[in-house]
């Protein structure tokens, strides 16, 4: 293999298996189910990276269940979103994601940096109401319920929603530990069909778990819910701060 061939191929290892295709990746009927929750404002301040500002002190506990992702597979994630704001704009920070999948943990941490570790979350429905079950090696760390289809919402407005920036931060190790990349991440979703959505009553428990530590940001009340069914796309992104370009004292 020439350097030339090497740099061509060079995206993702191993190179001479890689673990994913290139982006962009298409999902098709992608099911959420969003659980907002006031949470105790000190500690979520602590986990919010500057220069993002927390929006409130609320977290949507998510449960994501994704039959068709090309390139991927199927698989299901579970995990927290901090809604932020940026130079004045409104997003969400990924705080943490638990999924199911190798290709799926290593596409989102390496390309875009999603806080992606591998778990056993599960979405299902169970008679009247949708369940988001997480599980750490067999351990229970959350579990979410709500009721299945209970009031329809105005999909348009949900797309608007969607069409929020997600924010990230994306650290990748040099050969002696080091950070040879630490970024804040900007990403949208594109090409959003929304198929349905609906909002109804809605439980979450979180228990602790040294490596899944969901709640150190304590659930202090539900204050609503949203199921959505999507087919949306998620490809390019691009850096907005770059922590190592500037001074350590540097705000």
């Amino acid at each position: 293999m020439t350097e030339d061939e090497i740099r061509a191929r060079a995206y993702t290892m191993p190179i001479s298996s890689p673990a994913y295709p290139k982006p962009p990746f298409r999902f098709v009927d992608r099911e959420f189910i969003i659980i907002t929750y006031r949470t105790d404002p000190q500690v979520l301040a602590s986990i919010v990276p500057a220069p993002l500002l927390p929006a409130e002190p609320i977290v949507k506990y998510e449960f994501i269940r994704m039959p068709d992702s090309s390139g991927l597979g199927s698989y299901t994630e579970s995990g927290q979103v901090v809604p932020v704001s940026f130079d004045g704009v409104s997003g969400g920070f990924t705080h943490a994601m638990y999924l199911d999948s190798g290709a799926g943990i290593a596409s989102g941490r390496e390309l875009l940096g999603f806080p992606k570790v591998f778990a056993q979350p599960k979405l299902e429905i169970r008679n009247d109401a949708l369940v988001g079950t997480l599980d750490y090696n067999g351990v229970r760390v959350a579990t979410a319920t709500m009721a299945y289809k209970y009031e329809p919402l105005d999909l348009a407005a949900v797309k608007k929603t969607l069409a929020a920036p997600g924010f990230l931060l994306k650290v990748l190790p040099h050969v002696d530990g080091s950070a040879r990349v630490c970024e804040l991440v900007r990403y949208y979703v594109t090409d959003v069909t929304v198929k349905g959505a609906w909002s109804g009553p809605a439980s979450l428990e979180l228990h602790p778990h040294c490596f899944a530590p969901v709640a150190k940001l304590p659930v202090l009340e539900v204050l609503s819910a949203i199921h959505i069914l999507t087919d949306l796309t998620i490809g390019g992104a691009e850096v907005v701060h770059d922590y190592l370009s500037l001074p350590s004292n540097a705000s």
